[in-house]
């Protein structure tokens, strides 16, 4: 399993962890009478990096939704015998035959002004090109349809490794069904009942083939070029005059009509003698599942930028109250795990009430990235854009810290001692050891003695920021807690 955390370009079978730090976590390890196994799992875990992931697509009312619970073990998908009950793309961590990966449920399509296909394909382009491998799902009651054969000619072009998944083959009368979807060209149809879970064994050996053990970074200096920053926000905040006034010329198109840009642009832009790689997004209106026709596709397209990029520039119209859109953008970049700046644009209109309001609904509604480094700018007039590459290489710095594991464990020590867990049941709960597994973003596992509660995790997430500084990134912490194994050697 250590090889999944190989791709970090450190070059140890540790992930982050060289050699001797590894040898050393792991004698603290021994002390506290943790089992080397278990340890090694949650590094693995902490440290991995991306997981593989594995997108589910069809039609709707395939049974979608059905397999991906199948997949994870548990109900979590809704689902109902009617097409278009999965609205919004939903991730779900699964594990198969000692292996873990990310399934995407891409489903719930509804009709809009474009028609089904159109919507059908929109959402599967997109679930393709942010995978590593697709379960294309097709309905072998009914066959294949002429919206199945679309989606067949996405997954051709994409180049991805996909397995069929032929559903509702719930008996032997049904694999007569399933075998006339070899007429699809994809392969072997693997029979399959998502219902009662016939078959999902098999497919799912195919799928850990398809799947890579280690994703390739879909960004970074890993792969060569220019870091990938991705400029997103509601429509009309200023996203294309923002990459405009950088670029020093006009590169994209700007409009007072919102929602001009519908595709993702990738603008090549030298700035201090760095070259940089600025994408400029569609505007994000809404819930996906509210959007009609080229909007509904824009969104899909932007969320994928936000998927390949470094660094997200989240533009914010400051002379409007900040919105739910606003921090709805804001969540998909923390879950993204990339490094975020905040560029409060038309700084250039407000007055000194407005500023005073500004400041009060930036401390309450942006709280959860109160580290993210901020600009005050003006696409317009140009007002303090020089400020905005200092705030990326701030942001991105934060994203690739690393903290040596004898320090963090120093600086562990001297938390537990100063401000100890509350008890709880008669029990404290208390900090071990730890070890910073990986960065981009940066990812730390503890171990300890019994649950830490989550408002303990935020203080130790604080000091960390105090301490270390990871400005401008999230940070992912998970907390193992196990029974200390006997210190005595055995006899």
């Amino acid at each position: 399993m250590n090889d999944q955390i190989h791709s970090d370009g450190s070059g140890h079978e540790h992930g982050e962890l060289g050699d001797a730090e590894y040898a050393e976590f792991m004698e603290l390890a021994a002390q506290e009478g943790f089992d080397a196994e278990e340890v090694e799992g949650a590094l693995d875990e902490a440290g991995h990096g991306p997981l593989p992931v594995l997108a589910v697509v069809g039609r709707p009312n395939v049974g979608k939704s059905t397999l991906v619970n199948r997949i994870i073990g548990r109900r979590e998908a809704v689902v109902q015998d009617k097409p278009g009950v999965t609205r919004d793309r939903v991730s779900y961590e699964a594990e198969w035959a000692g292996r873990r990966f990310k399934v995407v449920d891409t489903g719930g399509w509804e009709q809009d002004v474009l028609g089904l296909d159109a919507s059908v394909a929109a959402q599967a382009e997109y679930a393709i090109e942010t995978a590593d491998a697709v379960v294309f799902v097709v309905d072998s009651t009914v066959g294949a349809t002429d919206t199945d054969e679309a989606v067949v000619k996405l997954l051709r072009r994409a180049g991805k490794p996909v397995v069929l998944c032929a559903n509702k083959v719930d008996g032997q009368s049904g694999e007569a069904d399933a075998t006339a979807l070899w007429s699809l060209g994809l392969g072997e149809p693997y029979p399959v009942s998502s219902l009662h879970g016939r078959g999902t064994g098999d497919m799912l050996d195919a799928v850990l083939e398809a799947l890579p053990e280690a994703p390739a970074q879909k960004f970074g200096t890993a792969l060569g070029g220019p870091r990938r920053i991705a400029l997103i926000g509601r429509p009309n905040v200023g996203k294309s005059s923002l990459l405009n006034k950088v670029a020093g010329e006009d590169r994209v198109v700007v409009n007072e009509l919102a929602g001009t840009t519908r595709d993702p642009v990738d603008e090549l832009i030298n700035l201090g003698g760095i070259t940089w790689k600025f994408i400029d997004t569609a505007g994000i209106r809404r819930r996906v599942h509210l959007q009609e026709g080229a909007d509904y596709y824009a969104s899909l397209r932007t969320a994928a930028a936000v998927e390949k990029a470094e660094v997200a520039v989240i533009l914010i119209d400051s002379s409007e109250s900040i919105s739910v859109q606003d921090q709805r953008i804001v969540t998909m970049a923390v879950e993204a795990g990339r490094a975020i700046v905040v560029a409060f644009n038309k700084w250039d209109t407000l007055d000194e009430e407005r500023r005073y309001y500004l400041e009060r609904e930036i401390e309450t509604e942006l709280a959860q990235i109160s580290w993210a480094p901020r600009v005050n700018v003006s696409a317009v007039t140009g007002r303090h854009m020089e400020k905005l590459v200092p705030a990326i290489e701030t942001a991105i710095e934060g994203w690739e810290t690393r903290v040596p594991t004898g320090r963090l464990n120093a600086f562990l020590g001297e938390i537990v001692a100063a401000h100890p867990h509350p008890v709880r049941g008669g029990k404290q709960p208390r900090i071990l050891f730890g070890t910073q597994a990986g960065t981009k973003p940066p990812r730390f596992v503890l171990f300890a003695s019994g649950f830490l509660e989550h408002g303990y995790r935020r203080f130790i997430e604080r000091r960390l920021r105090e301490e270390f500084g990871f400005e401008g990134t999230p940070i992912h912490i998970s907390v193992r807690v196990r029974e200390k194994r006997g210190r005595n050697p055995k006899k």
